[in-house]
Formats: C-alpha cells, sequence, structure tokens
C-alpha cells in the first residue's frame, strides 16, 4: 500500500533541503489542492500544471527562499493510512500555537484549518505545515 500525499509531502521537503529552486510532482487533484494552499499561505511560490520526462500529467512547483532561508521550514503528515485522524470543527489542533497552517480535507472540499474553523466544518487532518 503506498501514501500518495505522503509521497507529495516528501518530494517538496527534499527539494527544500537539496535547495531547489523548483520541484516537479505527480498530478492529482488532492495533489493540486494541497500545493495551492501552500501558495495561498506562502509556503511556495507558482504552481503550474506540466509534463514529466515520460509525458504523464504533473504539478511544476517554484520553492520560495527569504534571504536564501526556505520559507517552509517543517511539513509533517498527520493522518496516515493506517491512522486516520478525524477532528471536528472545534477540535482541530493549532499548529505551532497558530504560527503553522493544518490542511484539512472536508465535506467542502480540501482547506486550511483556519477556514475549517471559521465555516465549522471538521475532516481528515491531511498534513501540518509551518
Amino acid at each position: 500500500m503506498s501514501d500518495t500525499i505522503s509521497d507529495f509531502l516528501t518530494i517538496i521537503r527534499n527539494a527544500y533541503r537539496a535547495r531547489k529552486e523548483q520541484c516537479l510532482a505527480p498530478y492529482s487533484r488532492m495533489h493540486w489542492s494541497i500545493a495551492q494552499i501552500l501558495r495561498q499561505e506562502g509556503f511556495i511560490g507558482e504552481v503550474r500544471e506540466g509534463k514529466d520526462a515520460n509525458g504523464h500529467k504533473a504539478i511544476e512547483i517554484s520553492l520560495k527562499y527569504v534571504d536564501e532561508v526556505p520559507a517552509l521550514t517543517g511539513i509533517q503528515r498527520q493522518s496516515t493510512p493506517g491512522r486516520r485522524l478525524y477532528y471536528s470543527y472545534n477540535e482541530i489542533p493549532r499548529v505551532l500555537g497558530g504560527l503553522g497552517v493544518g490542511i484539512l480535507t472536508t465535506s467542502k472540499g480540501v482547506m486550511n484549518d483556519r477556514n475549517a474553523r471559521r465555516q465549522k466544518v471538521g475532516g481528515e487532518m491531511l498534513c501540518s505545515v509551518w
């Protein structure tokens, strides 16, 4: 059994550690939604659809650095295939006391923790980013 979301997060984490300018990840609607949230929160730069070396659909992510320091310092998978973590809107944990961002999949789509609390929807906590 493979965890594609974990693989996607690892691609981004490894690209930052290798000081790359951009990275290429396999395309899925879930990956695209997570990348859009990361872009809106300012952790990554531009996000585009593209093709990989084999011609498959992929996501091109431009990484963002502030004074040569990665904008994203940590990204961690929360809910795994072996241990799903579901929260109601009033139980959603705050990442680093509100300094980080939690990404959830809800009945209204993939959204960050603040929007989920504001719209009063709970869901599965995919990952935490800081």
